[in-house]
């Protein structure tokens, strides 16, 4: 998780929302990203969705099984699809998001048993830190 914080941090430099996304297979880290919605002008770029992208080139499949990922931020609707279409084992994040978190907070869709894949999950990993980085990044929005 001290990785995919050292990712969001990049976020900051282009105004981004600072999250950030790791993934791992076989304990190595194969892909990192960061929101670049604003960078790109993409709604689309999201950390966890652009980290899924890298990770699916590098192994060379779209199925992520045996991968975990690390994200600082709990996932929305978009990205918690994005998880269990691509077969995510593992998905570890720091702070809930309580206005649009899709896996614990708003709604629960990577443990929705109506879909085809439920991903294990952990919640809470270095969550002062990223809630800490959150709560700096939209303080100074609003200054």
């Amino acid at each position: 998780m001290r990785e995919a914080l050292k990712a969001a941090e990049n976020a900051l430099v282009t105004g981004d929302v600072p999250v950030g996304a790791i993934v791992v297979h076989k304990q190595e880290e194969i892909s990192r990203a960061w929101n670049r919605k604003e960078e790109l002008n993409n709604p689309l770029a999201h950390a966890e969705l652009l980290a899924l992208e890298a990770a699916s080139e590098k192994l060379g499949r779209w199925r992520l099984t045996g991968c975990t990922l690390y994200v600082t931020l709990e996932p929305c609707v978009m990205c918690s699809g994005a998880i269990v279409h691509a077969r995510v084992d593992r998905v570890v994040y720091a702070t809930p998001d309580p206005k649009t978190g899709a896996v614990h907070s708003l709604f629960n869709i990577l443990t929705d048993t109506r879909l085809n894949h439920a991903p294990e999950i952990q919640a809470g990993v270095l969550q002062t830190e990223a809630s800490q980085l959150l709560k700096d990044f939209f303080r100074k929005l609003r200054v």
